[in-house]
């Protein structure tokens, strides 16, 4: 599909062209109205044609680099109206460091507001994987926070999403969910 594309974007650069060697060969009262009006017609074509072929080519690439049977997206959000300062995240996937986030102040005011953060989206094998999620904090009475937390991740064929909810109990401590979409 791809290549009967660019061949039909080809063509046309071709008879644009030479109904351009064309114009520039006949004097300029040769070349009326018409001929002019045909030529831009086909410009705005070709314009198109190179739009949809970028679109086409951002999705191919899309599904080269993540494919859905390989791909897994990592999560981070916190209970929302929870008073301590996230600080810093760290994810690491099968003992491989794969992201690690400092948050400023927006960021951490979006998440105790509900919001939710992509921190990791990438490609795994099928079978079970070692997820290690580790923040640092403060908390509302000034202390020092760091927690780590492990989740056995079972990668099957499709997609894999998980929610990292970084969550205060009622004592005050702190604790990692781990949640499957």
């Amino acid at each position: 599909m791809l290549v009967v594309l660019i061949m039909r974007s080809m063509m046309k650069w071709i008879v644009v062209w030479l109904v351009c060697v064309v114009a520039f060969n006949a004097s300029a009262e040769d070349i009326s109205r018409d001929q002019i009006k045909g030529l831009d017609e086909q410009v705005q074509d070709i314009k198109k044609d190179v739009i949809d072929l970028t679109a086409e080519l951002s999705r191919l690439e899309e599904k080269l680099l993540f494919p859905s049977n390989t791909q897994v997206s990592i999560f981070i959000s916190v209970n929302e109206g929870d008073t301590f300062r996230l600080d810093t995240v760290q994810v690491k996937l099968d003992n491989t460091v794969v992201a690690h986030h400092l948050y400023n102040f927006r960021e951490l005011e979006a998440l105790q507001k509900g919001g939710v953060q992509k921190i990791y989206v990438g490609n795994i094998k099928t079978g079970d994987h070692e997820l290690v999620v580790s923040f640092a904090g403060k908390s509302p009475s000034g202390g020092e926070l760091q927690r780590s937390s492990s989740y056995k991740l079972k990668k099957d064929v499709g997609p894999r999403f998980v929610e990292v909810k970084i969550a205060g109990s009622a004592s005050g401590a702190q604790e990692i969910q781990f949640k499957d979409w």
